[in-house]
């Protein structure tokens, strides 16, 4: 009786086996709806992600550009745009940084493939860690609401204008 209860388990799981699979309709880890994870969402506009960010975007601010990326766990959102030197102070001074920004003179140095998970290379534009002359530092590292952490780094352009960079998770 035992053997013939094997014979039968035996013989449903290799018929189980040799069959077509069943389609699949869970989401493996790693995918999302057959896409990969993280990936780049088409079509966030910058007003999208400054709201996303908490952020007012400045009137003076052009050439702006904004990015949206599903992540593992966080999303990952930035924003960037040229800012009249007059304006910059104000617009930080509205973001209420926690602590004061730092400045450094070099590029901070990196080791060979290392990348940041969300790169303003997406939008075309040069990394913040690869410039010179940049201030940088956290907005918030707990933020309200949605938003988990934001960042800023701002570099001049010339000697009216500098690059506003935004970098955020919600």
């Amino acid at each position: 009786m035992v053997l013939g209860t094997l014979c039968a388990a035996l013989a449903c799981s290799l018929a189980a086996c040799s069959s077509s699979p069943a389609p699949r309709t869970s989401v493996r880890e790693g995918s999302e709806g057959g896409r990969r994870i993280p990936y780049w969402v088409e079509g966030k506009t910058p007003a999208q992600v400054a709201k996303l960010m908490k952020v007012t975007i400045p009137a003076r601010a052009a050439d702006l550009r904004a990015a949206y990326q599903r992540g593992f766990q966080d999303d990952g959102v930035l924003l960037a745009f040229t800012l009249p030197d007059a304006d910059t102070k104000a617009f930080i001074r509205k973001l209420r940084p926690e602590s004061p920004l730092l400045h450094r003179n070099t590029p901070v140095a990196s080791g060979k493939g290392q990348s940041p998970t969300t790169p303003f290379a997406h939008l075309g534009l040069k990394e913040p860690e690869t410039l010179a002359d940049v201030t940088e530092g956290p907005v918030c590292t707990v933020c309200d609401g949605d938003l988990n952490w934001l960042n800023i780094a701002l570099h001049p352009m010339d000697a009216q204008h500098d690059q506003v960079y935004l970098s955020g998770a919600v």
